[in-house]
């Protein structure tokens, strides 16, 4: 629930507990798309600026912020999310109103992981904010997770979605989340968009097991605390069933959703 404030949103550095394992392949860096994370996000339409972080974690604030045109100065503004499920209708999460200089803040706060749109509307131009395409941004919201490495010894080894584990493979390992699911990957200011392509794990009171090439992508020794956001798998991979997946570095409950 948005209240109005004026709290930063402070994006935790890594949080290294222990060794990871070996190292990758010296032949190559993985194809891992890492992106900055923790970057700030503006839109503007219709005279109304709006402006966010990219990133934010579950139950810390995430400061909104923005500026209306002169003439609209003290009118009330209504923040509105929109999350990402089919058919999700936009919903009001605050209002709050313009100073006289025209600018405006919030703080939005959500226990839910996931991709998230947020939107600025003049209160007075509500009834019409569909024609009047108000400013939205995208943000993404992680759940904070234990994350483990793993890779080495298992290498030829088929995991339980039906890929072949190599040095170079890009993946997690997740017990619950179907096979294909593209998790969303942060860790120290950086992200990858991976997918679900083992079980596991099992132990060290972890929620993910990143390949060894994953993790090495994102500047990752060994455990360490991340932040994961999964979307609904686009494609899904064998779920063939081979012997024990080589997945289990970990364990707990998974925590994107």
């Amino acid at each position: 629930m948005l209240a109005v404030a004026g709290a930063i949103l402070a994006i935790p550095g890594l949080a290294v507990a222990g060794s990871g394992g070996a190292g990758t392949s010296s032949s190559g860096s993985p194809n891992v798309a890492v992106q900055p994370g923790n970057v700030p996000v503006t839109a503007t339409s219709n005279g109304i600026t709006l402006d966010a972080n990219a990133s934010a974690f579950v139950r810390s604030g995430v400061s909104i912020t923005g500026s209306v045109p002169g003439a609209d100065a003290g009118d009330a503004i209504e923040i509105d999310q929109l999350g990402t499920a089919p058919a999700t209708s936009w919903v009001r999460v605050a209002i709050v109103r313009a100073a006289s200089n025209g600018s405006f803040a919030a703080a939005w706060h959500t226990g839910r992981a996931g991709q998230f749109t947020i939107r600025a509307v003049l209160q007075a131009n509500q009834a019409s904010s569909a024609a009047a395409s108000p400013p939205a941004v995208s943000v993404t919201v992680y759940r904070r997770s234990i994350a483990t490495l793993y890779g080495p010894g298992f290498y030829g080894a088929r995991t339980a979605c039906g890929v072949v584990l190599r040095r170079r493979t890009v993946g997690v390992a997740n017990r619950t989340l179907p096979c294909g699911t593209e998790v969303q990957v942060y860790y120290n200011g950086n992200v990858a968009t991976v997918p679900v392509i083992d079980r596991g794990p099992y132990a060290h009171n972890a929620n993910w097991d990143l390949t060894m090439a994953t993790g090495r992508a994102l500047g990752m020794l060994g455990t360490a605390v991340i932040g994961a956001a999964s979307t609904p798998p686009t494609s899904t991979p064998s779920t063939s069933t081979p012997p024990a997946s080589p997945a289990g570095r970990g364990g707990g409950s998974p925590s994107a959703q």
